[in-house]
């Protein structure tokens, strides 16, 4: 059955007050939100927002599905209390179920296992116990989940689970909501379900962090998944160890078969008690995130001795980089299911002094395509040979762009990247620090740069990057304001980050957007875009910022 596609942005207020700011985690059909209530009173409060595609359904079934899912999950937080994330609201809008928690401090366990690989069979064994006795209070109720996946277990610092996503079973007419690779064989025949469904999806989850794939790999459509799920055989699990019996006993096709809870609760344990110090070592702290995350030390800015090397290179405004659920940035190449072009351009900080450096223009009338070689550069490359990318968004990216736009044409550096620059722009400084450096781009007479910085010493998370090192040198800048949250989303397939601010340089007002992201082995770049503030919202600003995040290549790709 079809599922809606709801189209929105960071600029939208989903049921008129929950602003969405960073998605933190997707599965098949379902997007994490970190959000905000703006209607919690005069401080906006954090909140986890979830965004489910609903079946196309003429006879309105699915308007259900909002006050089942609050009921559901009302009673459940009864049962279990702390184990349950309590939906506080729910609403059907854009063509999805929008259900809205408070804010949840652990992480997903799939962004987990995306992030960390495979789990050891003791770790696994820890997060099954939690979740069996969520699902024995559930099951002794008569609650069936329905739903359960990797996506719907956070998991927070002190090792406790969270579980999601009750109450949206039976909800529509569709066999599974989200995540049909964890459906049951029962789900994807489209037949009545109880606990069975719920055991089947705990062995396929302990399955997926031994082995870090699901049992059934998602096919694409929703559909060709739960064919396979129900008529292909288990592969054997080959890293399960001692778990080995069990994962297999829950995944029995014939619910009749299967393995039960006690059965299951006394296999778990025994695993545990065989190191049940490794649990606790391995379990990951949280990534805890927006205004309300802990701060972090540590990991360097997108270049930090650039950062504070000038003032009019440090005061620049950051990106604003828009994350949406199912648009990309038209022309961009973005890997993620949705982003869309900046609501205004950014404006660059005032230019620093000409300079040189190695690099040469092509007109726009012979573009390279995206991704081909680069030509070998007069001079030895400054940034270090490829490295793999980070991991990739659920959908492949689109397809770039092969022309420039008007009135712009490439330029390869030296250092290794390209980009292409507005005609009458080149390369007026550059600043570097062993592999990092900055290279700034401008034109005589134009108040306007492009600042392009390359670091080898990026940490994983480039919100946390934006926001722990760069930041913190920015404050230092006569009237800096940064202009809404800092954003996660994906760019070339990789994870980004954008962030937008303002700031005097010499007396003059400055507009700057960044977006920063990660090539992977802590290797980054980011590119700034500036212009005085006045002229932010020019149409050839906003043209400008377009073209930068549609052209700009890394020699690497």
């Amino acid at each position: 059955m079809a599922m809606g596609r709801a189209h929105v942005s960071t600029h939208q207020l989903v049921a008129g007050r929950y602003r969405l700011l960073e998605i933190i985690h997707r599965e098949t059909n379902r997007i994490c939100w970190y959000a905000e209530d703006t209607g919690a009173g005069e401080i906006s409060r954090p909140c986890l927002v979830t965004q489910i595609g609903l079946p196309e359904d003429p006879h309105g079934a699915e308007r259900r599905a909002a006050a089942r899912l609050l009921r559901t999950t009302e009673n459940m937080a009864l049962l279990c209390p702390g184990r349950i994330a309590v939906a506080v609201d729910a609403v059907e809008e854009a063509g999805a179920l929008w259900t809205v928690n408070e804010w949840i401090d652990g992480t997903a366990l799939g962004e987990l296992l995306s992030e960390q690989g495979t789990f050891t069979y003791v770790r696994a064994a820890r997060i099954g116990l939690e979740l069996l006795d969520v699902l024995d209070a559930a099951h002794a109720e008569g609650i069936t989940h329905g739903e359960l996946s990797p996506g719907q277990v956070f998991v927070r610092e002190d090792h406790s689970v969270v579980v999601t996503g009750f109450g949206l079973a039976g909800a529509t007419l569709a066999p599974r909501l989200t995540a049909p690779a964890f459906a049951s064989p029962e789900q994807a025949r489209d037949q009545r379900i109880g606990p069975a469904a719920d055991l089947w999806a705990l062995g396929a989850i302990l399955y997926t962090t031994v082995e870090g794939r699901p049992p059934f790999r998602d096919r694409g459509r929703p559909e060709n998944t739960l064919k396979g799920v129900d008529r292909l055989p288990l592969r054997t699990p080959v890293r399960a160890g001692p778990l080995t019996q069990v994962v297999q006993g829950l995944l029995r096709k014939d619910s009749r078969e299967r393995l039960t809870r006690p059965v299951v609760r006394e296999a778990l344990t025994r695993a545990l008690s065989e190191d049940p110090d490794a649990a606790l070592a391995a379990a990951p702290v949280p990534r805890l995130r927006g205004a309300y995350a802990a701060v972090r030390t540590g990991s360097p800015a997108w270049s930090r001795r650039t950062m504070v090397a000038g003032t009019a290179l440090a005061v620049v405004t950051v990106a604003v980089a828009v994350l949406a659920a199912t648009q990309g940035l038209p022309g961009t190449d973005d890997g993620s299911d949705a982003a869309e072009s900046p609501a205004r351009p950014p404006v660059s900080a005032a230019t620093p002094g000409g300079g040189t450096g190695g690099g040469s223009p092509e007109p726009s009338g012979a573009p390279s395509p995206p991704g081909s070689p680069s030509p070998t550069p007069t001079s030895t490359p400054s940034s270090p040979p490829a490295a793999p990318p980070e991991p990739t968004p659920t959908r492949a990216p689109s397809s770039p762009a092969t022309a420039l736009p008007a009135g712009f044409q490439r330029y390869r550096a030296a250092e290794g990247f390209s980009v292409a620059l507005p005609k009458g722009f080149e390369r007026l400084d550059t600043d570097r620090d062993g592999e990092v450096y900055r290279v700034v781009f401008g034109a005589e007479d134009d108040d306007r740069t492009l600042a392009v910085t390359y670091s080898d010493r990026a940490g994983p998370d480039p919100v946390a990057v934006w926001r722990d090192d760069v930041e913190p040198n920015l404050k230092q800048a006569d009237g800096y304001d940064r202009i809404g949250a800092i954003r996660a989303t994906t760019y070339q397939g990789r994870k980004a980050a954008d962030m937008e601010w303002t700031a005097y340089v010499d007396g003059t007002r400055v507009h700057t957007y960044g977006r920063g992201f990660l090539l992977g082995g802590g290797r980054s770049f980011s590119l700034r875009w500036t212009t005085p503030d006045a002229d932010w919202d020019k149409a050839d600003n906003q043209d400008a910022l377009r073209a930068f995040f549609t052209t700009f290549r890394p020699d690497s790709d």
